[in-house]
């Protein structure tokens, strides 16, 4: 019965949560942090706005602040003064007001922003030394207010209405509503302040908003007296609970969500939420993810974002987001690992116990009060609901849970997982630390502690069974195990099998088991495996492992309905939908704000509802309504921002190059540094891709980078085109700037008229060269041809004189070896004369007188005389000697340089030798005997110095 209530109760809520533009009512909304250290100025945010291409600027306590969803930037006004006011008209221009000055900021050719202050169109006789506090945007006319005076500017001039002292001035639907203090409200209409009937109840109250309510009725905020409702007619207090929280904690502003809900800043509790019927929908404070309770200004962007500027910091709330938190700031109960809604009660099951809170499905907004159930400290690792009863795997045993009471049905340590066994629906089967467990259920239909599985001891952390009967368990470092139980379930009836690497899988480690589709599926680091049953192996399953990208290696599948599981991979949590066949839809982007929050390897996801789950993470739990949609928003334009030069020293060119004119970069800085940026203000996967015409051959690879250099850039002009894609599937405009690297100095129009004109002077001139060059040319053609003339004519000559010094050589030769012949038949002749004189020299000596006598001695010695100077006379020598010397020229002086000690007789005996003489032949030339000329011979070897292995007439004949 309590079940069914719950349930009726529970689809009620959801029926009303599931409108398009409504807020969640449980927990809080995304709340996204922008600290003082992220946006480096001042702590105070005194004022919010955003211009036409949703940039938000923030009146900082150091200046103008912007952000454009990627950068920030502070502008310092005259003085360093803070800004307490600023208004975007949405035309360019961006108002801001601080004490003593108020202007505006606007883009110049080169898009710098630049600060134009309108003090000197303030009326010479007001004294202007106020605060700005609020400034409104009203069509063609722009409104000032200070707590002094009410400052409009239009068409150059400034009109001041200084009927105060004033409180804040408002705007709503249209129209401008002031307190006088001590008076009430005044409505401005034109120059005019004109009392409004029945105001005067408020004269002594601080009004600080006005918001429509109804169609001609307003909600006014007060900061210590509540909340009142103006009708047209009257005003009267608006008695709901929130009022009274609003006096406490001090309202300080408010806006209008959605026109059904109403946002209100405090000073002391940060934001409250309520609705119309004055419901508190959400409280926003720093327990829930605010940085600071004191909201000083409130800002709805175009994205129905809600920014609050804070007394320190930024924060934006995300309110449209079917993701709700609750987060641990107070209580302490330590991690998160499971977590389910049972009955009237949240349960969470941390590392240090199991905690409840009270939970009403007809209350709109749940205040939650966790407390420790008694005898449940230490870990806890699964909440199950099954069949009504809800389960507590502990680590001292497992329990149900009764209420707020523990009721022990296991003592055995470590409840790791306990489900349905699918071949025995009245049984479950639970993994443990030290194995498997059976619990029966009895005749009461409860289920009940059986026994322990015998014959497996391994711990258990994932256990299941396949259509076959077969039970997996998985073991953290040892791989899968696969058993059969006996029919009774209380033995492992055959062998454990243990499945590692050797039969497919890629390791033993991480290996869990999951049930997809009643199809039992293997997780790994390296994707999805199934088993098959034919070939006792695994393999991967390649389809599933597709479809899911980097999902593929998730380390827990958690079924959320019949046709989508949750695919946790390593904290990062996607919703996967299989309704469509032959299609997977992966949705990872809506949940990129849980990344990292979930316990690794413990991850919870419980389904309360068909629409509604809880998500735990570490320090609580977030809600995620499935019907409650994000408001569609068009996808702005992607803003092309600062430019800067980074060449040398690091300077802006532009600061939105979106709006500038075409840059004209000098040459030596053409190395640049372009920002972008996608102003779209909510958890999205944004991804950029750009193209540099001019440059580039294609579009770049998309990528999360939101800025890109371009370094040593040839002169020329180019498009820098940039485009965004949202999650995936929405793409934005294209977004483009021009800019022109201009040419080096020997590059531009001045140097290349410099050019031609030396051009023309250096074809001229090289013309005058070229003639010149060919009439030298031509000169030294005919100087070679002349001399080629010359030198064939000299050539002949050389022959012909060649020709002739042959002939007169062979003439010579000829002469010589006629010589040569008059010599050697000179020197024959010599001892053929020397021969016969000898013979007769011989005959001689017996010559006889007729008588018979032998002739006397004195003839006989004058007759040898005679025969001796025939054979020794000189002339003989002499004629030889001068014939020798023709023909043999220069070997006597020769033989005297070589050998100075050689005696005439030596000089004759080298002739005879040179001659070839014989040893008789010498000695008859010189008239000495054979054995006196081998002796000369022996002794002219010795003046020469001749080895005993050189022959003497080759050396002389060498000489």
């Amino acid at each position: 019965m309590l079940k069914s209530i719950f349930t009726v109760a529970l689809c009620c809520f959801l029926a009303f949560s599931s409108l398009a533009n409504d807020i969640q009512s449980i927990g809080i909304s995304y709340v996204r942090n922008y600290t003082k250290s992220s946006y480096l100025a001042g702590n105070q945010n005194w004022s919010v706005t955003a211009d036409a291409n949703r940039v938000i600027y923030f009146g900082n306590s150091e200046g103008l602040l912007s952000f454009n969803g990627n950068a920030w930037q502070l502008y310092k006004i005259p003085h360093s003064l803070i800004v307490r006011s600023v208004a975007a008209d949405g035309k360019g221009k961006v108002y801001t007001g601080g004490f003593g000055e108020l202007g505006y900021w606007h883009f110049d050719s080169k898009a710098i922003l630049k600060y134009q202050s309108l003090n000197h169109l303030i009326p010479k006789n007001y004294q202007f030394n106020d605060e700005i506090w609020k400034i409104y945007i009203d069509g063609e006319r722009v409104i000032f207010q200070s707590f002094g005076a009410i400052l409009i500017y239009h068409k150059g001039k400034i009109e001041v209405i200084d009927t105060g002292p004033f409180l804040f001035l408002m705007k709503v639907k249209n129209r401008f509503f002031i307190q006088v203090l001590k008076k009430g409200l005044f409505e401005l209409k034109g120059s005019r302040l004109e009392f409004v009937a029945g105001s005067e109840i408020l004269g002594n109250m601080a009004v600080l908003c006005m918001l429509p309510f109804n169609t001609n009725s307003f909600v006014i905020g007060t900061s210590n007296d509540g909340l009142f409702v103006f009708d047209g007619a009257g005003f009267k207090a608006w008695d709901i609970p929130a009022s009274q929280f609003l006096k406490t904690n001090q309202l300080n502003n408010g806006v209008d969500l959605y026109g059904k809900y109403f946002a209100f800043g405090t000073i002391l509790n940060g934001i409250v939420i309520i609705d119309k019927d004055g419901n508190v929908i959400q409280q926003i404070n720093k327990s829930g993810g605010l940085q600071n309770n004191t909201v000083l200004s409130l800002f709805v962007d175009q994205s129905n974002n809600l920014w609050a500027g804070l007394d320190n910091g930024i924060d934006r709330i995300e309110l449209n987001s079917p993701l709700s938190f609750f987060l641990d700031k107070t209580v302490g109960f330590g991690t998160v690992y499971s977590s389910i809604i049972y009955k009237d009660k949240i349960y969470l099951g941390t590392n240090q116990g199991l905690y409840y809170s009270a939970w009403d499905p007809m209350n709109k907004v749940q205040s939650f009060d966790f407390k420790l159930i008694p005898n449940s400290q230490g870990q806890v690792w699964d909440l199950s609901l099954i069949d009504g009863e809800l389960f507590c795997g502990h680590n001292n045993g497992t329990f149900k849970i009764k209420g707020a009471a523990l009721e022990k049905v296991s003592s055995i340590n470590g409840g790791w997982t306990i489900k349905k066994m699918s071949s025995v629906p009245d049984k479950l089967i639970q993994g443990t630390y030290n194995g498997l467990v059976i619990y029966n259920k009895d005749g009461r239909g409860k289920y009940k502690f059986s026994h322990k599985v015998n014959g497996f001891s391994a711990p258990s952390r994932y256990v299941e069974q396949d259509e076959k009967g077969n039970i997996w368990s998985s073991h953290a470092y040892k791989g899968l195990f696969k058993m059969n139980l006996n029919e009774e379930l209380t033995d492992i009836e055959g062998p454990i099998k243990n499945y590692d690497q050797t039969l497919g899988l890629p390791s033993s480690y991480g290996i869990n088991i999951f049930n997809l589709f009643g199809k039992i599926v293997f997780t790994s680091d390296s994707g999805f495996y199934v088993y098959d049953h034919i070939i006792d192996r695994f393999k991967k399953y390649d389809e599933l492992n597709k479809g899911l990208g980097s999902f593929s290696t998730s380390n827990k599948v958690i079924k959320a309905d019949e046709k989508s599981y949750w695919f946790i991979e390593r904290g990062k949590v996607a919703l996967v939908d299989f309704s469509e066949s032959g299609k997977i839809k992966v949705n990872s982007n809506l949940f990129s704000v849980l990344n990292g929050r979930m316990v690794q390897n413990y991850e919870n996801i419980s389904k309360i509802d068909h629409n509604l789950y809880l998500i735990s993470v570490d320090d609580g739990f977030v809600l995620y309504n499935q019907n409650l949609k994000e408001i569609k928003q068009s996808i702005p334009d992607v803003i092309i921002g600062k430019v800067e030069n980074i060449t040398a020293t690091n300077f802006t060119l532009t600061e939105r190059a979106s709006l500038s004119s075409p840059i004209k970069i000098d040459h030596q800085e053409n190395s640049i540094r372009i920002y972008y940026s996608l102003p779209l203000y909510r958890q999205s996967k944004i991804m950029y891709q750009y193209y540099l015409e001019g440059y580039s051959t294609g579009w770049s690879s998309w990528s999360g980078v939101s800025q890109k250099d371009f370094t040593n850039l040839p002169f020329g002009t180019y498009e820098f085109k940039v485009r965004a894609k949202v999650n995936d599937t929405e793409m934005s405009e294209i977004a483009s700037f021009k800019f022109e690297i201009l040419p080096p100095f020997y590059a531009s129009v001045w140097a290349m008229f410099f050019y031609s004109i030396l051009i023309v002077i250096s074809i001229y001139l090289i013309r005058i060269w070229y003639f010149r060059k060919l009439k030298k040319h031509q000169e030294k053609i005919q100087n070679r041809v002349q001399q080629e003339r010359d030198e064939h004519l000299k050539q002949e000559a050389i022959i012909n004189e060649q020709k002739l010094i042959k002939l007169k050589n062979e003439k010579l030769q000829t002469e010589v070896d006629s010589k040569s012949r008059e010599v050697t038949n000179s020197a024959m002749n010599i001892v053929y004369k020397n021969d016969l004189l000898q013979k007769i020299k011989g005959e001689i000596v017996n010559l006889k007188d007729p008588q018979g006598k032998v002739l006397a001695d004195d003839q006989l010695k004058r007759l040898q005389k005679i025969i001796d100077e025939g054979m020794n006379d000189d002339r003989d020598w002499n004629l030889f000697e001068s014939s020798f010397n023709e023909t043999h020229e220069n070997f006597f002086k020769k033989l005297k340089s070589d050998h100075p000690d050689l005696v005439p007789n030596d000089l004759k005996l080298c002739a005879y030798l040179r001659m070839n003489m014989s040893s008789k032949e010498m000695a008859s030339m010189l008239n000495i005997s054979v054995r006196g000329a081998e002796i000369r011979r022996y002794r002219l070897r010795k003046k020469l110095s001749l080895s005993h292995d050189k022959n003497l007439v080759e050396f002389l004949m060498e000489l």
